[in-house]
């Protein structure tokens, strides 16, 4: 029997989400590992965190809460964990619902004491009830979800992916907290790697880590018309060579993008050559997820680029919540550096 609890955080921003949140939170009631509590982080939005509290009001397993820090999905994250008590913290998409063993993959993985992140697999739910025939599966990643070219099963990883993740409360208090400045704030430019910059961050202070996917730790999540467009894959891909040049200030080229180089030198080659492939077998849909698999290489790269630049003329700064030694009700305290 594991000794692990954990607490759920669920950060929330808009009222258009209304049942995509119940929906969240009716999955985390429903795991066969329940979960110690869940937090509801609710980032700048009093009318929605006031029908939050009247909906889970007599619930007491759901905790409704204001974001602490600033707008944001990182300040949001760390308010959650922050107020958490569990020894473990699990973090899920306000847009996503969990299988029903979502939680009791990730606490097995934690039996081993080297291991401080457990990642899950995303499967996307479209829209339109399929993948858009140009969309290349390679490039899953834009709308939040696995990927092809990650390892299947449990496997090692640099880092885990934020929208169905956990991490061990001593990676917090080894590492501190997200990086405030790097990821998403509401519906504005879809900035990420919050979550990568982290984890390089926490195999810094704490060499011995082991990250893991489990692919078996499942969740499905949204995907609406508008990031069905090709107008937002590119944006999502400019956006994600911004927020790699932030991390790559952080952390250093090798670290920040040694994930990366293996899939732009493999990954998405294999994919051109399929899509190639399946063109000169009559299936023109083939070149254009080629075109792209191409495309999103080139906006990527002009992100990084501007980034970068950005960055050398003292652009993009972060802040890094730190996160103090527990206190006696088992709480980490956030402090900004």
């Amino acid at each position: 029997m594991s000794t692990e609890t954990v607490s759920v955080v669920i950060c929330v921003y808009t009222e258009d989400r209304w049942g995509d949140i119940l929906a969240a939170v009716a999955s985390v009631q429903a795991q066969s590992f329940p979960a110690h509590e869940t937090l509801l982080v609710v980032d700048h939005n009093p009318t929605l965190l006031a029908r939050l509290r009247e909906r889970y009001e007599a619930d007491g397993t759901v905790t409704v809460l204001p974001n602490a820090g600033p707008r944001g999905l990182s300040a949001g994250r760390n308010t959650g964990i922050d107020r958490s008590t569990g020894s473990v913290i699990a973090f899920l998409d306000d847009d996503a619902v969990a299988e029903p063993d979502w939680l009791r993959h990730f606490v097995a993985a934690y039996q081993d004491h080297r291991v401080m992140a457990v990642g899950g697999r995303t499967m996307p739910a479209w829209a339109s009830g399929r993948r858009p025939a140009w969309f290349p599966p390679e490039f899953e990643w834009v709308v939040g979800c696995t990927y092809r070219g990650l390892p299947p099963g449990r496997v090692r990883v640099r880092n885990v992916l934020g929208g169905n993740a956990s991490f061990r409360r001593a990676a917090f208090e080894a590492a501190g907290g997200f990086a405030t400045g790097i990821g998403r704030d509401g519906d504005k430019r879809p900035l990420g790697c919050e979550e990568t910059e982290l984890c390089i961050r926490l195999q810094r202070a704490r060499p011995d880590a082991l990250l893991l996917i489990d692919d078996r730790a499942v969740i499905h999540h949204r995907v609406p018309p508008a990031r069905e467009r090709f107008g937002y894959f590119r944006t999502r891909c400019y956006a994600e060579g911004l927020s790699k040049a932030l991390v790559t200030r952080s952390v250093g080229a090798e670290a920040g993008l040694e994930t990366e180089r293996r899939y732009t030198t493999r990954v998405l080659p294999s994919g051109v050559l399929r899509g190639v492939r399946d063109a000169l077998r009559g299936r023109p849909d083939g070149l254009a997820r080629a075109g792209a698999i191409v495309a999103g290489v080139a906006t990527a790269a002009a992100g990084y680029a501007v980034g970068t630049v950005r960055s050398h003329r003292g652009g993009g700064r972060f802040v890094i919540a730190a996160a103090e030694p527990a206190g006696p009700d088992g709480r980490t305290r956030g402090a900004a550096v």
